[in-house]
């Protein structure tokens, strides 16, 4: 909004600045930081009324976890409510790609909102049925990916190569919305322990900040051999909105958690991280910078299979920080090791953008 406002009144002088994607970038950062923080305290109060007795804690998981009962989900909601505004405040509202990942965050955050909802009401606890949310996760995905698609070429780049890549053809279409959900799924997948899908989202978000920054600019992108997509730098911006979301979530959701961001706030997230990656042209890169949520996602995938091939487990517990909580690891001690993994992945992430 204060992009258009720009252009149409002209500013000049200091209200200039609302013209630099910089600016607008660490003004959405801290507007969504604030919201959050300011919302917080009231959300959580509302949330602790209304669900009573909290996100269900799995009986069959780590017995230091049965203490966490009683705290609230859907947390994702705050996310969502700080993260939005500071798009819609500080964003070029023109650029398609604006609408395509606001779309996922969104879509998916209402998805996940479903499934929070239907585990705190019912006595069941199951929340949607999995193969019905996988459809919805395909379809909100799809319509972003036509849209995505539809503004960049249809080569899968590749990194360590001077501007090399796949042609991919419609497969393309196929492949990015993969990727989105795929990314929204693992990052859910990694949301299990107080703070440690947090801030890794945040690490990613900002090393897609760099990254669409650096794609969006022609001269910039040159230099390195990196594909250049017109517009993909204002999604800079929405990276720092999900910082400074981020951020402040991080603030409640702090050991001990006051409450929790539910699928409602991971699969938003998740999604979003895959939206920006197509929108430029990195999907491979998140592979690396979200390594976290990858091997999260892998260990759930290789313990399932191989108990159904074997009766066995590879893990003594799915997903993986289960595993190391089992193995007598304090959850604070799990938490920090993967937030420096991330911090790691992230920075060998951005090594590809030279390495070629």
């Amino acid at each position: 909004m204060f992009y258009f406002l720009a252009q149409l009144l002209d500013f000049d002088g200091i209200l200039n600045l609302v013209r630099y994607q910089t600016f607008r970038a660490g003004s959405a950062m801290m507007t969504a930081l604030l919201i959050g923080l300011v919302i917080g305290p009231r959300f959580i109060r509302l949330l602790r009324v209304r669900q009573g007795k909290g996100q269900p804690i799995r009986e069959d998981g780590p017995q230091s976890h049965q203490a966490k009962v009683g705290t609230p989900t859907m947390g994702g909601l705050m996310i969502l409510t700080s993260l939005s505004v500071a798009m819609l405040l500080w964003m070029d509202l023109a650029s398609p790609f604006v609408w395509a990942c606001l779309a996922v965050t969104m879509g998916f955050g209402i998805i996940g909102f479903m499934d929070d909802y239907d585990k705190v009401t019912k006595s069941s606890h199951k929340g949607v049925p999995g193969k019905v949310r996988l459809l919805l996760e395909f379809l909100v995905a799809g319509i972003a990916s036509w849209l995505i698609v539809g503004e960049i070429n249809t080569v899968l780049y590749v990194p360590f190569m001077v501007e090399t890549g796949v042609q991919l053809g419609w497969f393309y279409y196929v492949f990015a919305a993969f990727v989105i959900v795929g990314a929204g799924n693992a990052v859910n997948l990694t949301d299990g322990l107080d703070g440690l899908a947090t801030m890794p989202v945040v690490i990613a978000a900002g090393a897609f900040l760099v990254i669409c920054y650096l794609v969006g600019r022609v001269d910039f992108s040159d230099y390195l051999g990196i594909p250049h997509v017109p517009l993909a730098g204002e999604l800079a911006i929405m990276c720092a909105a999900i910082m400074g979301a981020g951020l402040a979530f991080l603030w409640f959701n702090a050991p001990p958690a006051a409450v929790f961001m539910g699928d409602t706030g991971s699969l938003a997230l998740g999604g979003a991280l895959g939206a920006i990656a197509v929108a430029s042209h990195h999907e491979i890169v998140l592979g690396v910078i979200g390594g976290l949520f990858v091997l999260e996602a892998l260990s759930v995938i290789i313990q399932v299979f191989w108990f159904k091939r074997t009766g066995r487990r590879i893990f003594r517990m799915a997903p993986i920080h289960h595993h190391f909580e089992q193995l007598g690891w304090k959850e604070s001690t799990v938490v920090i090791r993967f937030w420096i993994i991330a911090i790691v992945l992230a920075v060998m992430g951005l090594a590809t953008l030279k390495l070629r």
